[in-house]
């Protein structure tokens, strides 16, 4: 049982599995929990009301998140309108993106305040949430983004990111590496936002319900479910 179409055309590439013995499921991502998480309130100066809008990064601070890509695409973005940049997260290249922004002249106008907890909060108030990966085994945190109804553009990476948003009306991916690309998606998607309630209904399909009833299809029992058991996979949370 995989997460993502990608990873099981890499296990039929590279290790020979039969494609007869593979089952794709949905992660658990959303949650009541989650959703309650998400709105909460965020101590952080710049997600109060009036203030420009502010793009999300969330994830570790090393090469797989490629958050060079995101913060030279930041720098063009800047350039033509006012807004800000978090990465949330921690890691050994803290420091390197700190000096990168500096370089750029737009210190200023990011913030990378470490590990938080309770990401969830900040990309329900985020205006936009940005993935910059070179790869990932699915993209976790856009479904993240899409469950707090926050719009999201992202790298064209392996894999993940194309499965999430191929039924997102105007998502925009972008090469990996291609800062210029990021930078556009990034501004046509400020100019021009979808609709919140459908990026909550792409991510309902990595609900807690849709993935254990996924896991019970794959095992062959999901029409031997008690009813009782049935409902609370539906409530779980």
């Amino acid at each position: 049982i995989v997460p993502s179409d990608g990873v099981a055309d890499d296990l039929i590439a590279h290790f020979g599995v039969d494609p007869g013995q593979l089952r794709v499921v949905c992660s658990p991502i959303v949650s009541p929990r989650l959703l309650e998480l998400a709105s909460r309130p965020v101590q952080h100066p710049w997600f109060r009301p009036g203030e420009p809008p502010v793009i999300l990064g969330v994830g570790e601070l090393g090469a797989r998140k490629d958050f060079e890509t995101l913060i030279r695409a930041f720098a063009l973005v800047r350039a033509e309108r006012p807004c800000r940049l978090v990465i949330l997260g921690r890691g050994r290249r803290h420091d390197r993106l700190r000096a990168l922004a500096a370089e750029l002249d737009v210190a200023d106008d990011i913030d990378l305040p470490g590990f938080r907890d309770n990401p969830y909060a900040f990309m329900q108030k985020a205006s936009l949430f940005a993935l910059s990966s070179r790869w990932e085994g699915l993209g976790i945190v856009l479904v993240e983004a899409l469950a707090c109804g926050t719009p999201v553009v992202s790298t064209d990476c392996p894999s993940g990111p194309r499965e999430i948003l191929q039924d997102v009306d105007h998502a925009r991916l972008v090469p990996v590496g291609d800062h210029q690309a990021l930078a556009l998606a990034i501004i046509e998607t400020l100019s021009s936002p979808p609709d919140r309630r459908a990026l909550q209904r792409r991510a309902s399909a990595f609900s807690v319900e849709a993935s254990a009833m996924g896991y019970l299809r794959a095992m062959g029992v999901d029409d031997a479910v008690p009813a009782p058991l049935a409902a609370e996979i539906r409530s779980a949370g």
